[in-house]
Parts: C-alpha cells; structure tokens; sequence
C-alpha cells in the first residue's frame, strides 16, 4: 500500500518538475489520453508512433495539427497521446481535443483562440442505438399489403 502512495508520489513530482500537462479528448467512440512536453522540438506521437505514419489522409492530420497551429506553437512542444477505440477519424477528432485541452491550461490566454477555433468543444454525436421492430436505428422493415 506505501509502495502504491509512494509511486503516486513520485509521478506528481515528475509532473511539476517536467510541467507535463495532461488531458483527455474524446470523439463518437475513441478516447485519447494526451501528454504535453512544453520544452519540445515538435513531435507529434500517436501510440508510439509518428502521426504521419499512424493517420492516413490529410484531413485527419490536419485535424490533429489543427490546435498547434492555431495557438502557433509549432516546433516548441512535444505530443505525446494514446488512442484507443473508434476509427482513425474519431481518433483524430479525439486527440485534437485532448491537445487544445492542455494548451488551454498551459496557457490560459490561449483559450479564447482556441474556443474561436471551435476546437475547445466536444463534438456530442454518437451512433445512434438500433430500436425493437426496425432494421437499424431508423430504417424499417419492408411494408407489404398483402
């Protein structure tokens, strides 16, 4: 149990003395745990792995490149994130979020451009749930007179 407090411990202590900020985005099913590094040349990793390597189309890493450059931080933080969940498109969505949320709290005047942005909310849509009697969530069955 000590060793359990102990190790607590010593990962808040990391987190002052390296001012790692952390934060979560979350998009439809994928959920992206996000680590900023303040004192970083600009990489970008995506379950340890380049983003460039791990989304595929350009919409998507613009996306996940979208709150960097809006706060014009490039080529000065390190990202590192975890995803799990969802397609590559929620996981971009997600780890955008989670990178505008520590950019929020590393630097609160950076706020009001990102919520300008429209990067600081979280997009609520989901699939939605297939109901008794239909086919899918709203499609019917085949109507037959006789």
């Amino acid at each position: 149990m000590n060793t359990e407090i102990a190790n607590r411990n010593s990962v808040n202590e990391e987190q002052k003395n390296n001012n790692i900020i952390f934060a979560t985005g979350r998009r439809k099913e994928a959920i992206a745990r996000v680590r900023l590094i303040p004192q970083g040349k600009g990489k970008i990793l995506i379950n340890g792995r380049d983003y460039l390597n791990y989304f595929c189309t350009i919409e998507q890493r613009m996306q996940v490149k979208k709150p960097i450059v809006a706060a014009n931080v490039e080529n000065k933080i390190d990202i590192l994130a975890n995803v799990k969940g969802g397609g590559l498109t929620g996981q971009a969505g997600a780890v955008s979020l989670g990178i505008a949320r520590c950019l929020a709290n590393l630097d609160p005047q950076l706020r009001a451009i990102l919520r300008k942005e429209d990067l600081l909310t979280r997009d609520p849509r989901a699939k939605e749930r297939k109901k008794y009697g239909r086919k899918g969530a709203r499609k019917r069955f085949q109507w037959t007179k006789r």
